[in-house]
């Protein structure tokens, strides 16, 4: 199908901005064909800082938290309405396949209405309290509290490409319930859906002026005229958070700064499940989607696989099964259940770092090379089909514990069996997003979680009820917290309520009981 080229637009100080020089190039991932240009060239990013703090900032502020969340209903609406096209102009764009389409539509109108049903819950107030308080003098009317409110700058988003809807409306909607005016960049390769998406919140008028802007390109010196009340939100490589985290403004200005980077994460299979099982069906089902959903471009797609000694040759048999059945190519193919990367250099990388891990294990299923894709031309597109490894040593797998291939994937590693090791070896991946662990031991999952509980920012718990409900280790829901620890960037995002704290200042209030209470 023959894409029309385009001019991808930002959308800044209340108008939209089409560079006339500067240009790079988005390329169709299925045929690598130019479809699209972008540059950010001619914007005045002083001026855009500026607009938001003083244009978007008071008028968010000046809404109660009832009403911000209205605010998100429109904006979840807006794009629900365009959902038909929008997941068409993903397959069409990124090479992603319908389903994972949907999942990245669908995970940002649900976002969006999540926290627009939890401003409803909050009310019409200013102030969000934390805890109830007590009394600091011999009565109780002096007395202290603590609140949050909205910080007084501007909030900047950047985000990676394998999520060009859901990546920016999950940042959006805990900034702006929490009173805080988005700047937002996409990733390039993908921002086509992502431009989409923000002309239709544009085109709805769900958004106050000044609330949401968006940058298509490079960000220029944008994140150098962030300050004390500002805030950095990255998801991407760790290399590149560590860059953004060092920039010399925001270490001297104490600026907040959330990252998600890379995460090896880790699926666990404990020794009492039986392979007749429902947990051992929810293990396989679970690992092989998550392995393959999004072509293996999740922050939370599954990268290591522990398994107990003497059961590894039965786990390889049962995945090279299912990975077999996986046909990648171009997402309008019937046959089609796994699309295209989505660059030429995540095709290399995922070439290289296969590769790379193969120092340490062994290839047991796939080739680690490019492959021709069904319903694609022969020699065009960025294929790549699954890749199961082996590695003998789990201690010892080296660059299986250090380096991500972000694509479809992972390695088979084998343990002696105690929830402690399981803990251990998963731990030497440098901190994790998510671990899922699976099974119906309690006492073997105490102790997993006795030592592992901290080098994970979430742990999913398979087991025989859960076989039927479970959704898998890579949803993130707003519900729980999104983050981790280490290599996985140290941040928090999501998580109810929590996911406001980035974008507020807590304060202690010390006064008249009364007065404090009227806040309320």
């Amino acid at each position: 199908m023959k894409t029309t080229m385009k001019t991808l637009s930002s959308h800044v100080c209340g108008k939209p901005h089409e560079a006339e020089s500067d240009f790079a190039e988005i390329h169709d991932p299925c045929t690598e064909e130019v479809i699209a240009r972008v540059s950010s060239a001619g914007i005045d990013f002083a001026a855009v800082v500026a607009y938001a703090r003083e244009v978007g900032g008071p008028a968010l502020r000046a809404m109660t938290f009832a009403e911000r969340g209205k605010v998100l209903k429109a904006m979840s609406k807006a794009l629900h309405d365009q959902r038909k096209d929008l997941i068409e102009l993903s397959m069409r764009t990124t090479g992603c396949t319908r389903k994972d389409a949907k999942f990245d539509l669908d995970g940002a109108t649900g976002t969006l209405a999540y926290y627009a049903g939890l401003a409803k819950s909050i009310g019409d107030t200013h102030v969000l309290f934390d805890g109830e308080g007590d009394a600091l003098g011999r009565t109780a009317r002096f007395f202290g509290r603590h609140a949050y409110v909205p910080k007084g700058g501007v909030a900047v988003h950047v985000n990676a490409f394998n999520f060009p809807a859901w990546g920016f409306a999950e940042k959006a909607a805990q900034s702006l319930l929490a009173g805080m005016p988005v700047i937002s960049k996409p990733a390039t390769s993908t921002a086509i859906v992502t431009e989409r998406c923000v002309e239709i919140l544009v085109e709805s008028g769900a958004m106050p002026d000044g609330a949401f802007q968006f940058i298509c390109g490079s960000t220029g010196d944008l994140l150098s005229l962030l300050g004390p009340q500002d805030v950095l939100a990255f998801t991407g490589s760790a290399d590149t958070g560590l860059k953004l985290r060092s920039l010399p403004n925001l270490l001297s200005n104490s600026t907040a700064v959330n990252i998600e980077a890379d995460s090896l994460n880790a699926a666990v299979l404990a020794p009492d499940v039986d392979s007749d099982s429902e947990t051992w069906e929810l293990f396989l089902k679970d690992v092989h989607r998550e392995m393959t959903q999004k072509s293996g471009q999740k922050c939370t797609a599954v990268r290591r696989i522990f398994v107990p000694k003497g059961r590894a040759d039965e786990v390889q048999e049962a995945l090279t099964g299912l990975l077999a059945g996986t046909v990648t190519g171009n997402p309008f193919d019937e046959s089609v259940n796994m699309g295209a990367l989505a660059t030429k250099r995540q095709l290399d990388d995922a070439v290289a770092g296969v590769a790379k891990l193969a120092n340490h294990a062994d290839v047991v299923h796939g080739n680690g090379e490019r492959v021709d894709g069904a319903g694609a031309d022969a020699g065009k597109g960025y294929f790549f089909a699954p890749v199961l490894l082996r590695a003998s040593d789990a201690r010892n797998a080296g660059a299986v514990h250090e380096h991500e291939v972000f694509g479809p994937v992972a390695t088979l590693l084998p343990y002696d069996g105690g929830g402690d090791e399981a803990a251990e070896l998963v731990g030497l991946g440098g901190g994790m997003l998510v671990t899922s662990v699976y099974t119906n031991d309690t006492d073997w999952l105490a102790s997993y979680v006795r030592t592992g509980g901290c080098t994970s920012g979430r742990l999913y718990i398979g087991s025989e009820k859960m076989a039927p409900l479970g959704p898998g280790s890579g949803l993130a829901f707003p519900q729980s917290l999104h983050g981790g620890p280490g290599r996985a960037g140290g941040g928090e995002e999501l998580g109810e309520l929590r996911g406001l704290g980035l974008y507020m200042q807590r304060v202690a209030l010390q006064g008249d009981r009364k007065v404090l209470e009227t806040l309320a």
